[in-house]
């Protein structure tokens, strides 16, 4: 292939402004060592939270991993349900994927709140069969995730041929595109000022437990709490032998990229990727008068590949096989943590010590959630996903533990079912005297159909404090799973807390 320059789409389309080094001692609440999607996540919360930051970075702002970036923003892990239920347990598993809606609906409203220009779009995923593989195996192994995935309240449905590509897959609802480096553009401007600074070219050099504090330049930051957010941890104050072992927890993988024009409409706006190993994965990011897609693929362990520029050149051919109109115009690579059973490590690996890692290829999804649990510990709150990602855990397994109900005060919970799949799409399937949560238009919607066959639309939303009603066919009523309120199948309270009826559609 052409000699293309290595610099990553994201740098060249949006330059981040520059900050200074450390060039003098400093006192904040919590240091931040690493300036990515996790460091600058965490600030910007702990900021909005009251507390004083100080994020540190031995490079650029959103420079290295989050940098070099492909930005798919999904719930779905690289390891399938049915492997994270079989070997976690089915509250585990949803866990998981719940833990990344929820890192989804957080980009959300920082994006609203700030009203940041960052591309931010829900889009949604495509799982399908790969090219060169037998449809008729992969078809049924796909249905059966599909399945898995709508039974466990995500949304979720099998395609005979998902668009463009025509392969049998997964339509994954709700999963979301950006363009990061605009997004971590807004964070750090958000960050800095009030006590709180951002600090380029400084390089973590010892972190200090007594008291807490970070040296860095020749410099001292004192804190209260840190943050390692650097993708592959430091041991900070962590022992050498428990550091040791952390590292054998993970592998480290380079995965490849290009990127170039398309014309306008060529491809449905949406995230792809197949069932390859290893996978490909497509994106868009629409510009006025083209789009522009990039495809990554040819991982492979770190230092481990004969010839990178033969990696490049097996993409282009992938690439061009199913897109022969593109003009390449980038290419780069970047690096994925995997982990020993593929679920991320987040949490402290020491007193007052946060870490996270091991992200593969959910960085932008997992480095989100990893800014949530960060803030919570720094603040002292618990955390519905501490036991899942716990940086110690030697396997988290599918015992006893109903997380909805033992965290149903976490504020995600509020919203949790409105990112949750729908029980269908059509009228169609709603039968007489049944109600049920269906998908109109684009929207949710509560549907009753009588028993003489009238139709009643209904708001699923509960008019307590905003949680999403569940039908009791039993009883006949819609139900709220947060604080109990009732309604009758019309809408009109039936039982509180609530007061007002549920909205008529």
């Amino acid at each position: 292939m052409a000699q293309l320059d290595g610099t990553p789409y994201w740098q060249e389309a949006a330059p981040m402004p520059r900050y200074p080094a450390l060039d003098r001692n400093l006192k904040v609440d919590v240091a931040i060592i690493g300036a990515g999607i996790t460091g600058l996540t965490t600030a910007y919360l702990l900021k909005r939270a009251g507390r004083t930051v100080a994020v540190i970075d031995r490079g650029r702002c959103g420079g290295v991993d989050t940098g070099h970036t492909t930005a798919h923003v999904t719930c779905v892990t690289d390891l399938d349900l049915s492997a994270l239920l079989k070997h976690f347990g089915r509250d585990h598993a949803q866990a998981a994927w719940d833990a990344g809606l929820a890192a989804l609906a957080e980009i959300d409203t920082i994006v609203a709140n700030e009203d940041i220009d960052c591309h931010w779009e829900r889009v949604p995923g495509y799982k399908f069969a790969a090219l060169t593989a037998n449809a008729d195996d992969e078809g049924p192994r796909l249905k059966k995730e599909a399945a898995l995935a709508s039974e466990l309240g995500f949304d979720a449905r099998f395609l005979d041929a998902v668009p463009f590509f025509n392969r049998p897959g997964i339509e994954f609802g709700g999963q979301a595109r950006f363009h990061p480096r605009k997004y971590l553009r807004a964070l750090a401007a958000l960050v800095t000022g009030k006590g709180s600074h951002v600090f380029e070219h400084t390089e973590s050099e010892e972190i200090v437990g007594d008291p807490l504090s970070v040296k860095a330049a020749g410099h001292t930051i004192g804190c209260d709490y840190v943050v390692i957010a650097t993708h592959t941890p430091l041991q900070g104050k962590t022992n050498i032998a428990s550091a040791t072992l952390f590292q054998t927890k993970l592998s480290l993988y380079s995965s490849y990229v290009l990127g170039g024009r398309l014309p306008k409409g060529t491809i449905p706006d949406a995230l792809y990727w197949d069932t390859a190993d290893p996978y490909h994965y497509l994106r868009l990011d629409p510009r006025r008068d083209y789009d522009y897609a990039i495809f990554g693929g040819q991982d492979h362990k770190t230092g481990q590949a004969a010839s990178t520029e033969a990696c490049y050149s097996a993409l282009e051919r992938a690439l061009t096989d199913v897109l022969p109109q593109i003009e390449i115009t980038h290419r780069w690579s970047g690096q994925v943590v995997e982990t020993h059973d593929g679920l991320p490590f987040i949490g402290e690996t020491s007193s007052r010590q946060f870490a996270a890692t091991g992200y593969a290829g959910n960085g932008m999804t997992f480095g989100t959630l990893a800014g949530l649990m960060a803030r919570d510990a720094a603040l002292g709150r618990p955390n519905p996903w501490a036991e899942l990602f716990d940086t110690g855990r030697t396997k988290v397994t599918g015992g006893a533990w109903d997380y909805l109900k033992e965290n149903k005060d976490y504020p995600y919970y509020l919203i949790r079912d409105r990112f949750a799949g729908a029980d269908g799409r059509s009228l169609r399937e709603l039968g007489r005297g049944k109600g049920k949560i269906l998908e109109l238009e684009g929207k949710r919607v509560a549907a009753w159909r009588s028993h003489t066959g009238t139709v009643t639309l209904l708001s699923p939303i509960c008019t307590h404090m905003g949680c999403v009603v569940d039908w009791n066919d039993a009883e006949s009523t819609w139900d709220c799973p947060c604080h109990g309120s009732r309604f009758k199948p019309n809408g009109d309270v039936l039982a509180g807390p609530a007061e007002s009826p549920l909205g008529k559609v």
